[in-house]
């Protein structure tokens, strides 16, 4: 099974308002042992003419201002009506085939990537002209949760230290939150 774990960051928790500025991929084949840094990733930081964002949010994200403000030329930069077709490009370099009507769908994996990301990516400019995710969306807290003491599924720093992994912080790199859930949902179906 092809699975594609994906991470956002964000100026804000509104989709209808707030923007995508990072967006990072990685391809896992569950039937091949490809070793974690030899799968494929995808990253972009988006760069669009204004931001609307929360504080929180903004200063979490600092990192990718700067990298905006003073390109260094270590992180790819696109425009938002660019990622979708970028990203898609990705996928069919990779093995993904476009269907009849030149959609490439996938299964998505990610923290929260249902009721959270995948709202921020339908609202992206040519999203839904490129990708179509599938209903069927892995989230690596359904594994690591504790039904006698969580009131709510764990964080993904959470889900880290259950699984004991030996790195157990959330950096809020979305390539690197999307390579962790990769790690995550490895420990269910790699021996």
């Amino acid at each position: 099974m092809h699975y594609v774990s994906i991470d956002l960051e964000t100026t804000g928790t509104n989709p209808d308002r707030h923007q995508i500025i990072e967006f990072g991929a990685v391809i896992e084949n569950t039937n091949k042992n490809t070793a974690l840094e030899d799968l494929p990733r995808f990253k972009r930081i988006v760069k669009h003419p204004e931001y609307i964002g929360q504080a929180f949010a903004l200063d979490l994200n600092a990192r990718i201002f700067k990298e905006l403000v003073h390109p260094t030329g270590a992180a790819q930069i696109c425009k938002p009506e660019e990622l979708a077709e970028e990203f898609k490009s990705f996928l069919v370099n990779n093995g993904f085939d476009p269907d009849k009507k030149g959609y490439v769908r996938l299964v998505a994996a990610g923290k929260n990537f249902g009721n959270f990301d995948l709202q921020f990516l339908n609202n992206l400019p040519h999203w839904r002209e490129h990708i179509r995710i599938s209903n069927k969306i892995l989230d690596p807290a359904m594994y690591y949760i504790d039904f006698r003491q969580d009131d709510d599924l764990p964080s993904l720093e959470e889900c880290k230290i259950r699984a004991g992994l030996e790195e157990t912080t959330v950096t809020h790199d979305a390539l690197d939150d999307a390579l962790d859930v990769v790690k995550l949902l490895r420990q269910q179906y790699k021996s």
